[in-house]
């Protein structure tokens, strides 16, 4: 499976997940958190999250984490 997502002023680089499969936990440590800590560090406390319905969005761990961290959806 290949992840590629958009961001500010360009993309981010493709994450090529080769062995396993994506589960929610692995989506949260692999792909948002470092890109959500890249983010909330450049664009503040008013960051939101743009959901595209992805399936990796939709888990209950996905949803947990971004409700304790404070991080608004965008749906």
């Amino acid at each position: 499976m290949v992840w590629a997502g958009i961001m500010i002023n360009g993309r981010s680089h493709l994450h090529v997940v080769a062995i396993g499969t994506m589960t929610g936990q692995r989506y949260i440590d692999e792909v948002l958190l470092p890109h959500f800590l890249l983010f909330r560090g450049a664009v503040g406390s008013k960051f939101v999250f743009m959901d595209d319905n992805a399936t990796c969005h939709r888990t209950l761990a996905v949803q947990d984490c971004l409700d304790s961290d404070g991080i608004q959806r965008l749906v």
